[in-house]
């Protein structure tokens, strides 16, 4: 049975671009870095000058941070998670609650462990620690909070949604900037402020399995059937640890195949030592006519591999905090919604990737494979934290393998002559898309017969936040800090042992990993076209 978190591959990539951010800015306040520095003080010293000789420009800021006090965000974002929870949508309201709590216990923490001195000619009086900025952070997660939730609640427009989103915008930037032109923080406390809230976001919506714009429109279903016809089979294999309510659960899958004219579906628990194979061999046997997958992202890979080449359709359906096959294929989170999108949606052919490398069989796999930095942050992670705090063991394992040495490797991609790089880490994706929608393979497709790889090799901590920012802007532009490729088949050799993982399962170090696409091998159900 597959006993890691869902979702690992993806969990350990977005925790280092979510934290690296903050964990940066961290480093270059506190090394003394001089040109941040000198920044700091630059305008630290015209606030103060400008604010002297200008009572009222000093007056109206002091409004305006009055008006956007860090316990009105905390307060707007309450009133949205009570609204929510009459909406009855508990899960983004647990979600809301829980990041304004993790944003006043943590902007506290951090400036009680960092005990930075404010300006010191600052033009109004705040006698606590200036690291980091509580306005900047608490209206950064306000501002993501509300990104998050309303493209995910039935019967708000869009456009509705735009105009409640651009003051939200406007209000991080007035209370970051009246923070500095009040000259009570320094430039580099508010951006501290803004990293350590988007780590926050990160690591509570991985935790709770959200993204925006899962939740879409109802369709009408048909349940009109052929008598003639006998009725189709469905088989459910179920990883009971990813599935909160088993209960709740199983009955709610029964219904939704019931009033859909399925038979009584077969139910297949994956067991500590086999995680589904022997599950997807017997609903074969048993003829069924869809298989319904719940369970992390090792067990829908397994699952799959096994029901390559048969056109037996699979529908995934999230389970736990969800995982990235079901992201990238647009099924919901909501098992409701799910349900009605799978089994009412299409079929639709995607490739799987078949990959081998030096002491591994032959497997395949759906989503990502990689060998370095994701991997280690996978395999590092402490088993203990893992069982008692899930997915926020990635973070220990994140902060320290940030300075993850480099590794020399040669790349080969179908018949090209090998290039070589020395890098942090290789990710080979047939699906582009992490948690919390970060593209780091924004062109890849499931069912486009082509594998894609994105090469990391940031040389300084320091170029994190370029590649962060590449990343989430979609630039396509090669340098030497991300570089993406495509084909049908590649081969990565590595100088010495690396990490490897398989859709976010360490398989152990190794020197080389070697992968190839397989166009079109399984049939998956999907939401259909709008």
């Amino acid at each position: 049975m597959n006993h890691h978190p869902p979702s690992h591959l993806g969990r350990a990539l977005t925790v280092v671009l979510g934290a690296v951010p903050f964990l940066v800015i961290t480093l270059l306040v506190f090394g003394d870095w001089p040109p941040l520095r000198r920044w700091d003080e630059s305008v630290a010293a015209r606030a103060a000058a400008y604010g002297a000789t200008r009572p009222n420009w000093v007056d109206l800021w002091q409004v305006i941070g009055a008006v956007i006090l860090p316990w009105g965000c905390r307060a707007l974002v309450l009133g949205v998670a009570i609204y929510l929870w009459h909406r009855r949508a508990r899960l983004l309201t647990v979600w809301l609650i829980v990041s304004a709590g993790a944003e006043l216990g943590l902007v506290q923490a951090v400036k009680h462990i960092f005990d930075r001195s404010r300006p010191l000619e600052r033009l109004v009086e705040n006698d606590s620690w200036s690291y980091v900025s509580g306005h900047a952070t608490a209206a950064f997660v306000m501002a993501g909070a509300l990104g998050v939730v309303l493209p995910s609640v039935r019967g708000w427009r869009r456009r509705f949604r735009f105009l409640v989103l651009l003051p939200t915008i406007a209000v991080v930037l007035l209370a970051s900037a009246d923070r500095i032109f009040l000259n009570v923080h320094y430039v580099s406390d508010v951006l501290g402020g803004w990293a350590l809230g988007l780590a926050i976001l990160t690591a509570t919506s991985i935790g709770f399995g959200l993204r925006p714009g899962l939740r879409r429109r109802r369709r009408r279903t048909s349940t009109a059937d052929d008598p003639a016809l006998p009725p189709p089979r469905a088989a459910v294999i179920v990883n009971p640890i990813k599935v909160g309510d088993g209960v709740a659960f199983r009955r709610k899958v029964n219904r939704a195949l019931a009033v859909r004219g399925f038979d009584d579906p077969l139910w297949l628990e994956t067991r500590e030592d086999d995680a589904g194979n022997a599950m997807a061999k017997r609903a074969i046997e048993n003829e069924s006519d869809l298989v319904l997958v719940a369970g992390g992202d090792g067990t829908v890979r397994v699952v799959t591999a096994a029901l390559a080449y048969t056109a037996v359709p699979v529908g995934v359906i999230p389970a736990g905090t969800g995982n990235l096959l079901a992201r990238n294929l647009h099924i919901p989170l909501d098992l409701d919604d799910a349900l009605e999108r799978i089994l009412d949606g299409r079929e639709r052919r995607i490739d799987l990737v078949k990959v081998h490398g030096d002491g591994l069989d032959t497997d395949r796999f759906a989503v990502m494979a990689g060998l370095g930095l994701d991997a280690a942050i996978i395999t590092g992670a402490p088993p203990i934290l893992k069982a008692q705090l899930g997915w926020t063991a990635y973070l220990v394992s994140a902060a320290k393998n940030i300075n993850h040495p480099s590794v020399k490797v040669r790349i080969a991609l179908d018949d090209e002559e090998p290039i070589e790089r020395r890098v942090r880490t290789v990710v080979i994706g047939n699906v582009g898309m992490l948690q919390a929608n970060i593209p780091l393979l924004p062109d890849a497709r499931p069912d486009d017969g082509l594998i894609d790889v994105v090469v990391i090799a940031p040389r300084r901590v320091t170029q994190w936040p370029v590649l962060f920012w590449r990343v989430m802007t979609r630039t396509k532009r090669t340098d030497m800090y991300l570089e993406r490729f495509t084909g049908r088949k590649v081969e990565i050799t590595a100088a010495v042992d690396v990490q490897r993982q398989l859709d976010g399962d360490g398989i152990g170090p190794g020197r080389s990993l070697s992968a190839e696409v397989e166009p079109g091998a399984l049939v998956v159900r999907v939401p259909k076209r709008r």
